[in-house]
């Protein structure tokens, strides 16, 4: 599942409207990357947003 362990951002539903304004369902996903954090000297595997990424809520380690 796409779901951001830092701030909880994961899918949305909404419509999506065509041009003749027939409607039909949509979903947008967050843009989730897994990325290797050192959490309470242990190091661990998690799910970020590229938001959480690029604002430094996280340190990334190689």
């Amino acid at each position: 599942m796409s779901k951001c362990d830092l701030c909880g951002k994961c899918l949305c539903f909404g419509i999506k409207v065509s041009h003749s304004h027939r409607r039909s369902n949509r979903k947008w996903k967050p843009n989730v990357r897994h990325a290797h954090v050192v959490v309470n000297g242990l190091r661990k595997r998690i799910s970020a947003c590229t938001r959480c990424i690029r604002s430094g809520k996280l340190v990334n380690i190689a």
